[in-house]
């Protein structure tokens, strides 16, 4: 396997300020992790969860880790037990057989976007800047906010905004943007809040967090690329192998937890013939979601939403 080796050297409170990691010790625990197994963090971020994963893991114990965004790569500790892969987690069977892993002890996805992703104005994906629509996580990735804003439907803007952001007035504000669009461009954050300014119902942050929810998963295909992992999951993981999942909204939280329970989707179909249903792999560890402690509530306000399910191979 290669090493991916940071440019700058940067010390953990630098990574930790990159991003703080949510529920670390309940998904470290959860994870039940043994010292020579292998590991994968599908999300690496500022590299909290994987600092913690690697001080599990003994000397012949492995931990990949997968961003894309390239930012992220100047976290990874100078550590020959870890492998930085920048990709997409849904590709993750493939760039692990690359790397010649076929089976792997746990792995882990921290759905969340990172602070410093929110933090850095141009990157686009927080309403407290002004900057291009753009909120790529993968910036070589060619379709960005502004692209959905200008080419997509009427009734495809009312969907997205009504399924992914749960937008109460999704159908008006879709037909505000089309009525927009065909009189002036919106390419920046402040174009769009003019646009639709007179149309926001409630408190304008929160709802300016959901549009914007729902424009950051359509744009980097955050469902699609989570349904891909938990697929793969049942074929990667070893027997009595755990993955861990931290959602962020009751969309991703659904998903997995329909899929630990049935492992399905809820869109696709069990096999009817005769009554019969397809068999499980996966069992989910917990009945209920693991959620932050008064404590890291107090620390760290962006726990508040957080939800950790875990599923163990059978």
């Amino acid at each position: 396997m290669k090493d991916i080796k940071p440019k700058d050297i940067e010390t953990a409170s630098d990574a930790h300020s990159y991003h703080v990691p949510v529920l670390l010790n309940e998904t470290i625990e959860a994870l039940d992790i043994k010292p020579d197994g292998i590991y994968v963090d599908c999300t690496f971020g500022g590299g909290g969860h994987s600092r913690a994963i690697l001080n599990r893991l003994g000397p012949n114990g492995k931990l990949l880790v997968f961003d894309q965004d390239e930012a992220a790569m100047a976290n990874c500790p100078q550590d020959n037990r870890l492998h930085f892969i920048q990709q997409n987690f849904k590709y993750i069977k493939k760039f692990l057989r690359i790397n010649q892993v076929a089976k792997v002890d746990g792995i882990l996805a921290d759905l969340g976007v990172s602070s410093h992703q929110f933090d850095e104005a141009d990157r686009g994906f927080s309403i407290r800047y002004d900057a291009l629509l753009d909120m790529r996580m993968n910036v070589k990735q060619s379709t960005t906010a502004a692209d959905v804003l200008a080419n997509l439907s009427e009734n495809q803007l009312h969907k997205m905004f009504e399924k992914y952001g749960e937008v109460t007035n999704a159908k008006t504000l879709a037909k505000t943007i089309v009525e927009r669009r065909g009189v002036k461009s919106i390419a920046t954050i402040a174009q769009f809040k003019e646009a639709v300014h007179s149309i926001v119902k409630g408190n304008p942050n929160k709802y300016f967090a959901q549009v914007f929810q729902a424009l950051r998963i359509e744009v980097n295909d955050e469902l699609g690329a989570l349904r891909d992992l938990l697929d793969q999951s049942i074929e990667l993981l070893n027997p009595n192998g755990r993955i861990a999942v931290i959602t962020f909204h009751s969309i991703e939280d659904r998903i997995v937890k329909h899929f630990f329970k049935c492992n399905v989707h809820e869109d696709e179909q069990k096999d009817g013939l005769f009554g019969t249903t397809a068999p499980k792999f996966l069992h989910p560890v917990y009945k209920k979601p693991i959620t932050a402690g008064e404590q890291e509530l107090k620390n760290n306000p962006r726990s508040r939403s957080a939800k950790l399910r875990v599923a163990e191979k059978i």
